[in-house]
């Protein structure tokens, strides 16, 4: 499971009240905390008004760099802040995000095209978010045609299939399921991936829901999340998935993940 570590985003209390007092050992404090943990790549969201999301991320990326070697996931739904800080992430990491919306394709696929750089789709467009796997199938397909224009290769693409509140679904998460399962079947190297946290918006003790979430999606194809690493239960489950589905041999990353304190064992 490729682990993008969630805890550095403006939108969280604590990371907006260190991004306003310019408060720096919060943010290095926690992308060490999160390297420790195993993430491979280091959420940068700043969440904070247009006029100075690029100079808030750029903040935010300097100290991160200062702090681990661990790529970045800029993180911004404006692809211009995003074009416009990428020149500063000293390795190549994850863009997040493009969708069918508006002019984000044409302004990111073209800066990641030569380079070595991921980035994460989002299976909407200007119509919003379809209630149907159909329609997202659709969007999915109109991306990987422009991704084709740029010879951006699958491996490279991390897929959001967008997933929404359990509490408002209609089918619970079986509709998700099934876009994922498709998307894996036409494109076996892409990613799939997901805010783990946004199936349980609204019900108590969500991180129970977020679990079996993640867990019934990796056996549909989730091989990257967006998510805490920090929280030893889901590392635990993830390791623990991947070696029920036959995708770690002997165990081995399991035993190694548990003798490391990733889970099981607090620090």
């Amino acid at each position: 499971m490729i682990i993008i570590g969630e805890k550095i985003n403006g939108s969280i209390p604590s990371v907006a009240k260190a991004i306003a007092e310019k408060n720096a050992e919060h943010i290095k404090k926690l992308a060490v905390a999160q390297t420790e943990a195993g993430a491979n790549f280091i959420d940068c969201c700043a969440s904070v008004d247009n006029d100075v999301e690029v100079e808030t991320l750029k903040w935010l990326i300097e100290l991160i760099q200062e702090a681990t070697d661990v790529p970045i996931a800029i993180d911004s739904p404006n692809a211009d802040a995003l074009a416009a800080v990428m020149p500063f992430v000293k390795k190549e990491g994850l863009v997040n995000s493009v969708s069918g919306e508006g002019n984000k394709i044409d302004l990111i696929f073209p800066a990641i095209a030569n380079t070595n750089w991921e980035v994460v789709a989002l299976l909407c467009d200007d119509t919003g978010i379809s209630k149907t796997a159909e329609k997202r199938l659709e969007v999915f397909a109109d991306i990987m045609a422009r991704a084709k224009e740029f010879n951006i290769d699958p491996s490279r693409i991390h897929i959001d299939p967008m997933v929404e509140m359990l509490c408002t679904s209609d089918d619970g998460i079986n509709m998700i399921i099934d876009v994922m399962k498709q998307i894996k079947a036409e494109y076996p190297t892409i990613h799939i991936t997901g805010a783990a946290s946004n199936i349980s918006f609204n019900l108590p003790v969500r991180k129970i829901v977020n679990m079996a979430f993640v867990v019934l999606s990796m056996a549909a194809g989730l091989d990257s999340a967006i998510l805490d690493p920090l929280n030893q239960d889901m590392m635990g489950m993830i390791f623990a998935t991947e070696a029920l589905l036959g995708l770690d041999e002997m165990c081995i990353e399991y035993i190694t993940a548990y003798r490391e304190g990733i889970f099981g064992q607090k620090k």
